[in-house]
């Protein structure tokens, strides 16, 4: 089940909504929790044995750290629970994920004919793995305490606004709302406002734009043009951040409706004068984890230059091959790290000089060719398409190319927009100009008629069956 369903919409949002607000207190930890394993269940009910037990394993080895730790003895048994609790988590993680990818490259490499396993990727296991097993690193460091209702840490790790792609939700960061939280009707209705606006991100943006990028992919060298393949790429990068800043967003509108506040996963990154800028500002939740459970540890930039470069290694690497098991995934991870160590080294100083639109112009460049690697998982595929990207091999336009860039102008142009704050300001600028020369509410319902346009849009898009992918569900 997606957000983005009729199913969802239309069955089971309007009645988990209506039950949580009718249920006692006490019992809405329950109810979340039963709903999110139904929620879980409808598309993958053999694997929701799989985050059962990685609930209860790390629920377990919280309780354990906790009790180490009140008799003495956390810096030698406490450890071992700790490497446990990482260990097993990765082991489940590496194994789901990554077994076929590594059979295939050894038979790639050494000519050997290992069966695949053919395993099902668990949806959403990449992010409630990461969740559980920052749990137990914070319990450890002393950081939250360990929760010792097991209905309530069971409700964190399945919550559906975010189970299946995010944001990451560390323990810390809701440790205060997990049995104790406020709701109300001013909350659940910017939970709304927000979820529909994220709805709308996702139905009337990514996926329009999403099936002109597929359209494009799936042409052959015959019809394409260096100016198609830009056209393509663009495409690409619109399609991921809507797609994925849009899920977000329903997912941080859907945790408001229950009394949750979640982290911001999204900041305008294609606003970005750098990449370094770029991705403090894009998966946020994500490079937070990575900063504070890897880079840090293995120690951050204390020691030296070369050590830091070292760690960046190791952390892009790993980010790249958190988002798939792919040889492309990798490579994108350690093109991000070369432009990142470059850019700490001596370019950041030189952009400085330029115009902030130059600055803007050189960080666009490399974001949209990262995309680009991201988004072919064929590796000869990749390597062809940026040959035209380049327009080696290829027309720098051709009569297809103008046709579609003339047909998408104006979608472009909207697209553009919507990824800077500028309508957000602009917006926000009217409605309390409005406000305050009409009635002081005004701005909460023309809000919620515009919200009410979009869902409706939305939904006419949905019933007509239109492209409907969500990208992060692979990772």
């Amino acid at each position: 089940m997606v957000f983005s369903s009729i199913v969802f919409l239309c069955i089971f949002f309007p009645a988990v909504i209506l039950l949580y607000y009718l249920c006692p207190r006490q019992l809405r930890n329950l109810f979340l929790l039963l709903a999110s394993l139904f929620f879980y269940a409808w598309g993958e009910p053999k694997y929701i044995v799989i985050m059962l037990f990685s609930t209860i394993f790390d629920y377990c080895n919280g309780r354990l750290l906790e009790y180490f730790e009140a008799k003495g003895k956390k810096d030698t048994f406490g450890r071992l629970v700790l490497a446990a609790s990482v260990i097993g988590n990765l082991s489940i993680l590496c194994f789901f994920k990554y077994t076929d990818f590594i059979l295939t490259t050894l038979n790639s490499l050494s000519g050997s004919e290992f069966a695949l396993l053919g395993l099902a990727l668990p949806i959403g296991i990449s992010f409630y793995t990461f969740q559980t097993m920052s749990y137990t690193i914070d319990v450890y460091r002393g950081q939250v305490a360990a929760q010792h209702n097991l209905i309530s840490f069971g409700m964190y790790v399945c919550l559906f606004p975010q189970l299946i792609a995010g944001p990451i939700v560390r323990y810390s960061d809701i440790a205060g709302e997990v049995d104790t939280r406020e709701t109300s009707f001013r909350l659940c209705a910017a939970g709304m406002h927000r979820f529909l606006l994220g709805l709308g991100k996702k139905v009337l943006l990514a996926n329009q734009i999403g099936a002109l990028w597929d359209e494009i992919y799936s042409l052959g060298a015959s019809d394409l043009s260096m100016s198609l393949a830009w056209l393509g790429a663009l495409s690409f990068t619109f399609q991921i951040y809507f797609d994925f800043s849009g899920y977000s967003d329903m997912a941080f509108g859907l945790g408001e409706m229950f009394g949750f506040h979640f982290p911001e996963n999204f900041c305008y990154p294609y606003t970005a004068k750098s990449i370094t800028e770029f991705w403090r500002r894009w998966h946020m939740t994500l490079g937070s984890w990575f900063r504070e459970y890897l880079y840090i540890p293995l120690g951050g930039n204390r020691k030296g230059r070369p050590r830091q470069i070292a760690n960046l290694f190791v952390v892009w690497f790993f980010t790249g091959l958190w988002h798939g098991a792919g040889w492309n995934f990798i490579l994108w991870g350690l093109y991000f790290f070369v432009l990142l160590v470059l850019e700490k080294l001596f370019l950041l100083r030189q952009l400085n000089r330029f115009p902030s639109v130059f600055q803007h112009l050189y960080a666009l460049f490399w974001i949209i060719l990262g995309w680009v690697i991201f988004a072919c998982d064929d590796i000869s595929k990749l390597f062809q398409y940026l040959k035209w990207f380049f327009g080696i091999g290829v027309a720098p336009v051709n009569q297809l190319a103008l046709y579609e860039w003339t047909t998408h102008a104006a979608f472009l142009v909207i697209l553009a927009l919507a990824s800077t704050e500028l309508p957000a300001k602009v917006c926000a600028s009217l409605l309390e100009r409005i406000s305050a020369s009409l009635w002081q509410s005004a701005a909460f319902w023309l809000k919620s008629a515009w919200c009410l346009l979009v869902l409706l849009l939305s939904m006419a898009m949905l019933v007509s069956g239109s492209y409907n992918p969500f990208l992060y569900f692979r990772f």
